[in-house]
């Protein structure tokens, strides 16, 4: 029977109507099982989260369980961890029973052996310390790991990396400071005062540690000169730091002729390949003054100078051509609590995203700033450098997760 005037009018006036827009529905939150071990490698006082951080996951629904005396170094004691709802685990066999491991310093080849099959891992990456069977045990396990020096935030920054480069960029020129001292050396203040000329202070790249050490050194009344390749990063150093300051690119002569002048030398080049270019000579060095400070905070990465040899917080110092030189690698761990609770406010919300995601396999696929950051993904080695410099089969990121 076909229908009325009348009613076809009415049935397309509610076709008009505003209709109701069918949502997809989001992913579950998921409790996390996270684990904290303490760390093992030598002069690495950090703590991965602190208890502040703990206590904000732990009150989001996810579980925590940390070693004990796992923030000792950092003076942060078992009790504040328990306080706020962690559980304190007597030995690490515990921790690795944790499907998301957060650690500083990459695991141990022990450490490795007790992971479950397709555990997560957060630490540091480190491309030029691991031998070929490392990353193999780590592939072996089936693991996914993730460089927390390699996360990127949404403006395509590495937030962990350039905390870290703060403190280390700051606490150079303090420690510089300290050398220059009758301490170890001439008796000479880093800066100036009225009717004295101020101490010369040559730093040695443009990125975050350079300009933190170029802030701390004006400072204190420093006169500083800044060398760096990229006339990018020299513009954008005079515009944060709001005063001009003498830079350059670097050109032998002129950078001898600073170092010949200066009373403290900072390396601070970062190489995104994996190793620092070696820009001062032993000769620029035996032609510096006697008792001036060299600080070589790019010994993580082989150093900048080429009398850098790699020192320890118990013996940090000794002298080449009369010259004294500060080669500790992982400055940021001399100021441990501080560098914890730098990495505690970068990784807490991390784990929290993970786990409103869903967990990590949703986390990867929407979050291309944690995407960035892995190596691994379920014993596939991701890492294009990596792969190419050990010779290992590398695997795009985009089809592995295509693939799953």
């Amino acid at each position: 029977m076909p229908f009325s005037k009348e009613t076809q009018s009415l049935s397309e006036a509610v076709m008009m109507l505003p209709q109701e827009k069918l949502q997809a529905v989001g992913a579950k939150h998921k409790k996390l099982y996270i684990g904290i071990p303490k760390e093992i490698s030598l002069q690495e006082n950090r703590v991965a989260l602190v208890p502040e951080a703990v206590q904000l996951l732990v009150n989001n629904g996810h579980r925590v369980v940390i070693e004990t005396n796992a923030g000792l170094a950092s003076n942060f004691p078992d009790n504040q961890y328990s306080e706020v709802g962690a559980e304190i685990a007597p030995d690490v066999k515990t921790i690795y029973e944790a499907d998301l491991i957060v650690k500083i310093e990459p695991p141990s080849d022990e450490e490795i052996s007790m992971m479950k099959p397709k555990q997560t891992l957060i630490s540091a990456m480190q491309l030029t310390v691991h031998p070929k069977n490392y990353i193999q045990n780590l592939m072996k396990q089936k693991a996914t790991a993730i460089a927390w020096d390699f996360i990127s935030d949404e403006d395509g920054v590495l937030p962990i990396v350039r905390s870290m480069g703060e403190i280390a960029g700051t606490t150079s020129i303090l420690i510089a400071a300290e050398y220059l001292s009758n301490t170890s050396g001439q008796g000479i203040m880093l800066g100036g005062i009225t009717g004295v000329a101020p101490t010369q202070v040559v730093i040695i790249g443009a990125g975050t540690v350079g300009e933190y050490a170029a802030r701390a050194a004006l400072g204190l009344g420093a006169d500083v000169r800044v060398f760096d390749n990229s006339l990018t990063k020299l513009r954008r150093l005079q515009n944060t730091l709001g005063q001009r300051v003498y830079t350059s690119t670097i050109q032998p002569k002129i950078l001898a002729k600073s170092l010949m002048r200066c009373d403290v030398a900072i390396g601070a080049m970062r190489s995104a390949t994996g190793k620092t270019p070696c820009l001062v000579t032993e000769e620029m060095v035996s032609s510096m003054k006697s008792g001036s400070v060299i600080v070589d905070v790019s010994i993580d990465q082989g150093g900048c100078f080429e009398t850098s040899q790699v020192t320890t917080h118990e013996a940090p110092i000794y002298r080449t051509h009369d010259v004294i030189h500060y080669c500790v690698p992982n400055i940021a761990s001399r100021m441990c609590r501080t560098a914890s609770n730098a990495l505690s406010n970068i990784m807490a919300p991390v784990m929290l995203e993970i786990g409103e995601h869903g967990g990590i396999e949703n986390m990867i696929r929407e979050h291309k700033g944690l995407r960035s950051g892995i190596y691994l993904y379920k014993g596939a080695l991701t890492n294009r450098y990596l792969a190419e410099s050990l010779h290992l089969p590398y695997k795009d990121l985009s089809l592995l997760l295509a693939a799953f």
